[in-house]
C-alpha cells in the first residue's frame, strides 16, 4: 500500500545569532524534502514579539517600509516597519533602539532614548494608521519609554519649566509633566503590545533591576535610575489619567511596555498574536505533523515562547508537534516531553558553539531529514 506524502507545518522561532525564523523554516523544509519530494510543506516562521517579529509577520504578507527616525543615541537611522492592509503597522523596538546597534551601545545607557519609536508612531499616525502591533524585545534603552511619550507630545519639564532630556540622566531634573499636547489620535488607535515579559516598571522585579545590567546599567546605578523611573511614572500617570507602572509587562524593553500601556495599549502574548497574523490554525487544518524549534530550549520555553504556542495550536488540531533546538536543557526534558512529541538537538556530537552557529542551517536540515525518515517509517 502506498502511503501519501504528509502535510507538514513548519513553524520555528529564530535561532538567535545564526538564523532568522524564515531561514530556519527553509532549512527544516530542505531536510524534509530529502525524504518526501512531493510533501505539502506549510511554512509559518514564528516569533514572540522580540527581534525577528517583523520579518516573521511579513513572511505571510504585507509591505516592508522604512522611515528616518532617531536611534537610541540620537543619531538618525533608517528603521524598518511593516504595513498590512494600509491601516495596520508592525513595529519592532529592535529596529529602532536595538541592542545590536553598535552606535547606540557605545553611548552611555543613561543617555539613550526611545524617542525614535515615538517619532515612528507619529509618522504612521500621519499616514492614517489605526492599529499598531508593537514587538518589544532586544532594546538597548532603559528610559521607561520617556522618549517615546515625549515624541508623542508629553512635555517633560524641570522646576523652571524648561524641557528635560527624556533619558535616565535627564529625568534627574524632572519636576512636572504637561500632557496638554499629547497626541489625541492615540485615543482612537488600537495598540497591541507583544511581549513575553510580565515585569512591572519599577522595584526588585522592574526593568532596571532585572534587565538594566545587560544594557550597560552599572549595579551601583540601579537604585538611582529605578527611582527616577518611579518619579517619571507617577507624574506621567497623573498627567494622562491612567495607571500602568505596576501592570504586568510595564517593565518590558526598558519600560517601553509602560509607555505603550499608558498610551492605551493592550499587552498580549507575542507568539499568540503572530500565530494569528500568520494563520497558523488555518495551516494546521488537515496537517499530519508540525515541526517547531528555537536556538535553545529549557523550561522557560513553557512560559509562552513561540515553540510552546505552536505546539499548543497543533495539539488543538490533533497534530503531533516535534521540536528541533540548537540546545536542550537535559534536566527539563520531562516537562518538555509533556508538550512536544520528541525534542531533538541539531548537534550530532561534540562541537563548539562557533561551529554550531556557522553550520546551523545545514545541521538543522540534517536533523529534520532524520526525523522525517523516522516519521515516514512510523507511517509505513
Amino acid at each position: 500500500m502506498t502511503v501519501r506524502s504528509p502535510v507538514v507545518v513548519i513553524a520555528p522561532n529564530s535561532f538567535k545569532g545564526s538564523m532568522s525564523a524564515t531561514e530556519a523554516a527553509a532549512a527544516i523544509a530542505a531536510g524534509v524534502r530529502r525524504v518526501w519530494h512531493d510533501a505539502e510543506l506549510r511554512l509559518c516562521p514564528m516569533a514572540d514579539g522580540g527581534e525577528g517579529t517583523l520579518d516573521a509577520v511579513l513572511s505571510a504578507g504585507g509591505e516592508r517600509r522604512g522611515a528616518r527616525v532617531s536611534g537610541a543615541a540620537g543619531a538618525p537611522i533608517d528603521a524598518a516597519y511593516g504595513l498590512i492592509a494600509n491601516d495596520t503597522a508592525i513595529i519592532e523596538s529592535a529596529q529602532v533602539v536595538g541592542l545590536t546597534d553598535p552606535g547606540a551601545t557605545a553611548y552611555p545607557v543613561e543617555r539613550r532614548s526611545t524617542r525614535g519609536l515615538g517619532e515612528l508612531i507619529r509618522i504612521l499616525l500621519d499616514a492614517g494608521v489605526k492599529r499598531f502591533v508593537a514587538g518589544l524585545g532586544g532594546s538597548s534603552t532603559n528610559d521607561g519609554g520617556a522618549g517615546l511619550l515625549s515624541a508623542l507630545g508629553l512635555a517633560l519639564l524641570d522646576a523652571k519649566g524648561h524641557s528635560v532630556e527624556p533619558t535616565p540622566a535627564g529625568l534627574e531634573a524632572l519636576s512636572r509633566i504637561d500632557a496638554s499636547a499629547f497626541d489625541a489620535r492615540l485615543a482612537g488607535t488600537r495598540i497591541t503590545i507583544l511581549s513575553d515579559v510580565d515585569n512591572p516598571l519599577c522595584g526588585k522585579r522592574g526593568a532596571t533591576a532585572i534587565f538594566g545590567p545587560q544594557k550597560g546599567v552599572r549595579p551601583e546605578s540601579v537604585p538611582t535610575i529605578d527611582a527616577r523611573l518611579e518619579h517619571f511614572a507617577k507624574l506621567s500617570e497623573a498627567a494622562i489619567g491612567r495607571s500602568a507602572k505596576d501592570l504586568p509587562g510595564a517593565g518590558a524593553a526598558g519600560g517601553l511596555g509602560f509607555a505603550l500601556l499608558l498610551a492605551g495599549g493592550e499587552l498580549r502574548s507575542g507568539a499568540e498574536v503572530v500565530a494569528d497574523l500568520l494563520g497558523l490554525d488555518t495551516a494546521l487544518v488537515g496537517a499530519d505533523w508540525l515541526i517547531t524549534g528555537e536556538g535553545r530550549t529549557d523550561r522557560q520555553t513553557l512560559l509562552g515562547k513561540a515553540p510552546l504556542v505552536a505546539a499548543r495550536h497543533a495539539t488543538a488540531h490533533g497534530v503531533p508537534a516535534t521540536l528541533i533546538s540548537g540546545a536542550i536543557e537535559r534536566s527539563d526534558l520531562a516537562e518538555l516531553s509533556r508538550v512536544f512529541a520528541g525534542c531533538e538537538s541539531i548537534v550530532f556530537g561534540p562541537t563548539t558553539l562557533e561551529a554550531c552557529v556557522t553550520d546551523a542551517a545545514a545541521l538543522l536540515a540534517d536533523r529534520a531529514e532524520q526525523l522525517a525518515r523516522l516519521f515516514a517509517a512510523a507511517r509505513a
